[in-house]
Formats: C-alpha cells, sequence, structure tokens
C-alpha cells in the first residue's frame, strides 16, 4: 500500500469491461511530509476520493481481485482503498 494525493480524473474512450462503471484517477505517491516521491498511476476509485484528496492506494494485484471478487483474471492493479485524514510521523 502507497498513500498518494488524487492528482486528476482519467476518462477512457475504450477500456477492458472490468473498469466499466468504475472512476480512474491519477494518483501521485507523497511522501509522509506530503511531499511527491516517485511516479504518479493510475488508480480506480473504491472510496469516493476526490482531486487533492490524500488516499491509500492498494497496488497488490491479488488484494485488488479479493476486494472487487471478480475472479482470478481481472487487469486492475492499483485500487484507492481509504481517504487520510491525517498522518503523525510519531
Amino acid at each position: 500500500m502507497r498513500c498518494c494525493r488524487v492528482v486528476a480524473p482519467m476518462w477512457a474512450a475504450v477500456k477492458h469491461p472490468a473498469f466499466a462503471g468504475r472512476a480512474l484517477f491519477v494518483v501521485q505517491p507523497v511522501d509522509e511530509h506530503g511531499k511527491d516521491t516517485g511516479t504518479s498511476f493510475v488508480a480506480i476509485d473504491n472510496v469516493q476520493a476526490g482531486i487533492g484528496d490524500k488516499v491509500i492506494v492498494l497496488t497488490e494485484g491479488n488484494g485488488v481481485r479479493q476486494i472487487l471478487q471478480m475472479g482470478d483474471i481481472v487487469p486492475i492493479r492499483s485500487m484507492i482503498v481509504g481517504i487520510v485524514d491525517q498522518v503523525s510521523t510519531t
């Protein structure tokens, strides 16, 4: 799992049926201080996140498949699973 910031929505004219009806967002990984780290990537939204929200993103395909309960062949690797209210480094 990674802490990220939602950067922008993403639309696709043609996409795999597993993505039907699901919101797609570009997310940017951030460190514990909120500074960008790493490369942005696409994740589906499972918690109604919005632009600018800090979120927890599950980036492991097996966990995503278990949450979606859509069988073993799901082309979704990253899913927003929580919205972060506060980060404490103590």
